[in-house]
């Protein structure tokens, strides 16, 4: 069975681009279909308030079970200090499998990592490039698993896609996924170093076209079992504990030491007035 893992779905509250206006599925439900995408992981559009936009995802998947996994977008700085109550909504009301988060919003904090760790979630993590943050988070919540999308970077910035490979190599809880990669030899070199088990096919749908990035997959020529792997076996694995108990799913399958019992959320970065594109990492950089 493939599975996308990465998706978004209804409708954004600004009006800067696509990524808050609207995320409508009939086009890519029909794309997909064709492809042979059976299921597909749901989160919402860039929104202002993500109670409403989970929300609204979660009636989608509600509507069809069979068909859609929802993960909750969750806002590092807007949200803090609910976090932890928009994660148990999403997982006890809504049934949500994992967490997304985007540095196009605030950095990851400390708040998140430890509601996934809290209820077994993975973090579907976009760092837009900053992939040196991945050795930090990684190392400090190694029972907590992070799949940063488009090899580190959206905007095709092949140096941070590059040095991503190390740390998705060396980590055993930091995977990827094929989205918008469009270096194709740099997913090859991804499947040498770290090896089909830490990379996820997703698309970023509905934006881009399910069949053209599932292809990619398909063209890496890998053996049936890696192929069942990348498109869809290492995302169900993933989110096989979180089925509505906080941590149910024991960290079996990664290695690494204990928290150090941190918990105070970093103060949180100051939101800019203008949202700018989120698919192009230099409009970010400090």
């Amino acid at each position: 069975m493939i599975v996308d893992c990465h998706c978004h779905a209804g409708r954004g509250d600004g009006l800067t681009g696509p990524w808050d206006t609207a995320a409508p599925l009939a086009a890519y439900l029909r794309r997909a279909a064709a492809a042979g995408i059976r299921r597909t992981v749901l989160f919402p559009a860039f929104h202002s308030d993500y109670r409403v936009a989970n929300r609204e995802v979660a009636r989608i998947v509600r509507r069809r079970p069979e068909r859609f996994l929802g993960f909750a977008f969750v806002h590092p700085a807007r949200d803090r200090g609910r976090v932890g109550a928009l994660v148990r909504e999403a997982v006890e009301e809504h049934g949500f499998r994992g967490l997304k988060v985007h540095r196009h919003d605030a950095r990851i904090s400390r708040e998140v990592c430890e509601a996934a760790r809290a209820w077994s979630l993975p973090v579907l993590y976009d760092v837009m490039g900053e992939v040196a943050s991945v050795e930090l988070f990684a190392v400090e919540y190694p029972d907590v698993d992070f799949v940063v999308p488009h090899l580190g970077s959206f905007a095709d910035d092949w140096r941070a896609q590059r040095s991503f490979l190390d740390p998705l190599a060396r980590h055993p809880n930091v995977y990827t996924d094929t989205s918008g990669v469009r270096r194709f030899d740099l997913l090859v070199e991804a499947v040498r170093r770290a090896g089909t088990h830490k990379i996820l096919f997703g698309s970023d749908g509905p934006w881009l076209h399910p069949g053209v990035e599932l292809f990619k997959v398909k063209a890496l020529g890998l053996t049936a079992g890696a192929r069942r792997q990348v498109l869809g076996g290492n995302l169900l694995r993933l989110i096989g504990g979180a089925a509505g108990e906080p941590g149910r799913r024991p960290a079996a399958t990664r290695a690494g030491r204990p928290a150090d019992g941190l918990t105070s959320p970093p103060l949180a970065p100051a939101l800019t007035e203008e949202p700018g594109d989120p698919w192009v990492g230099e409009a970010f950089v400090d």
